[in-house]
């Protein structure tokens, strides 16, 4: 993790958290347009070069005299399995110390430039704002290990497409990219990453599509119907299985013999070997779809999984995000607590709140707890795991964090310190959201939780470590233009 904290008065930015740091395809960085005289040779010209922890981690090799890594797809390029564990898991063939050294790295060249370029906003010039040296003039803790580091996963996501031979009923992670149309689906249990359960009902659901007469839907508007394929599973064992599956032109007899034929084959058939806890049907005539779009149906078992994390039982609908390293998130929730330093005359607003575990974590030691979550579902685990552990001093609210947050805000401006917590999906927060962090004086600190440090991730960084921009509505007092920002980073990492 990776937490920023900016040396301004209370009602400004105080933390920022990653897990992850890596930049994007140039366009996508918000100063790309703008060009900043002096900036490209800063920080451009290193993200033209690609993925900056590819970069970093290449480099890295090289002075270690590790086995390279092919630069390309291609039929010599090794095995199928090598080039889909350098996609998924890009630093496998280092130890974990050796990818530890790595990302750490990587943080510190990204905080680097993300520092210099704040600077230069406040009116530092920019030639002088990256040392030559590579100190940084803020804090960078040691990355903490993740207590899992293979098999963690306890959600997957499988695409369904054709394999190395051609078969189209080929269950796997995807090689290539639909623009050089060179798709290519290969199965996934030899990655480091994923549980051998997984796996197993990965390769149980192949059987089934390839002795289905249905065809799989590669395409949207060339027909087929059998699509892709979650796995969920908890510390405890169980399994949640979910298959995603195309109508097309079906009647809804037709739709239930599919579902039936299915469900047997996974009670009675070869499936049964996956022992699943739950096994969902979900129709969908897009690439994804929420369960509001188009509902999943329990086909049968138990209609939630459960997890035990920091001394609550938390409750997961098949739509509900949770993080991804269940022993990992305990150390990040733990962290983000340390960081948070609420007290009981403190409001925690934990925005995209998922199932609520942050914010329930710690309710004990707060006034209230308010969460801010889009999915329903998560809203509804979220109610439950604070009912179920007897937690009465929190509310959760569903919608769009950009309409719900500046109304509730408004409302909470009593003089009551306001403790925030962010952790959006990958295209960061809307430009309202931080409009509306940035002007409320009530909140003193935030805490910033993002799975990758660019794109719309960065612009939020920016956003809220900025000066005062009266022209985008950015308040918020700043003193930047004399001191520097102070960072202190928090890592932890799984492989």
């Amino acid at each position: 993790m990776v937490v920023l904290k900016r040396r301004v008065p209370m009602h400004s930015l105080r933390y920022f958290l990653s897990m992850v740091g890596l930049f994007s395809k140039p366009r996508l960085l918000p100063w790309y347009a703008r060009n900043p005289p002096g900036w490209s040779k800063l920080f451009l010209g290193t993200v033209r070069k690609g993925d900056f922890t590819h970069v970093i981690a290449t480099k890295y090799q090289k002075g270690q005299k590790s086995q390279k890594k092919p630069s390309h797809l291609g039929p010599l390029d090794g095995s199928w399995q090598e080039r889909l564990a350098d996609v998924v898991t890009p630093l496998w063939r280092l130890s974990y110390e050796e990818q530890l050294k790595v990302k750490f790295e990587a943080q510190k060249k990204i905080l680097q430039r993300l520092e210099s370029y704040i600077q230069m906003l406040s009116g530092v010039d920019v030639t002088m704002a990256v040392p030559k040296s590579e100190r940084l003039s803020c804090l960078l803790h040691p990355i903490i290990p993740s207590p899992v580091i293979s098999g963690y996963r306890n959600k997957s996501t499988f695409s369904v497409n054709r394999g190395p031979d051609g078969n189209p009923k080929t269950v796997g992670y995807y090689l290539g990219t639909w623009r050089d149309g060179n798709i290519v689906c290969v199965q996934s249990n030899h990655l480091k990453n994923i549980p051998e359960k997984h796996s197993q009902v990965a390769q149980y659901y192949e059987v089934f599509l390839r002795q289905s007469p249905m065809e799989p839907c590669l395409v949207f508007h060339e027909g087929g119907h059998w699509r892709e394929l979650i796995v969920r599973t908890n510390s405890q064992g169980h399994t949640m299985a979910i298959i995603t599956f195309h109508p097309q032109e079906l009647s809804q007899e037709e739709l239930h013999g599919q579902k039936e034929i299915v469900k047997e084959f996974f009670i009675k058939g070869p499936g049964a070997a996956c022992d699943l806890t739950s096994l969902y049907f979900q129709e969908s005539t897009m690439t994804r779809c929420s369960h509001q779009q188009s509902p999943f149906e329990l086909l049968f078992g138990e209609p939630y999984i459960f997890e035990e994390l920091l001394s609550l039982k938390i409750r997961i609908s098949p739509d509900a995000f949770f993080q991804i390293n269940t022993a990992g998130a305990e150390m990040l929730y733990r962290t983000v607590g340390e960081l948070a330093g609420v007290n009981s005359d403190t409001i925690l607003l934990d925005i995209c709140c998922g199932t609520g575990v942050i914010g329930l974590s710690l309710a004990q030691h707060t006034s209230q707890v308010l969460g801010i979550e889009l999915v329903e579902q998560a809203v509804e685990d979220a109610r439950w795991t604070a009912a179920f552990n007897g937690i009465t001093n929190s509310e959760f609210h569903t919608g769009r964090a950009e309409k719900i947050l500046p109304g509730l805000l408004k409302s909470k401006e009593d003089g009551q310190s306001i403790v925030a917590v962010v952790n959006p999906a990958r295209a960061g927060l809307h430009y309202k959201v931080v409009q509306a962090i940035r002007n409320c004086r009530a909140i003193h600190r935030l805490v910033f939780v993002s799975c990758k440090l660019h794109g719309e991730t960065t612009r939020n960084v920016i956003e809220l470590c900025c000066p005062p921009n009266p022209a985008k509505k950015l308040l918020g007092e700043n003193d930047c233009q004399q001191n520097s920002p102070a960072i202190f980073i928090r890592q932890i990492r799984g492989r």
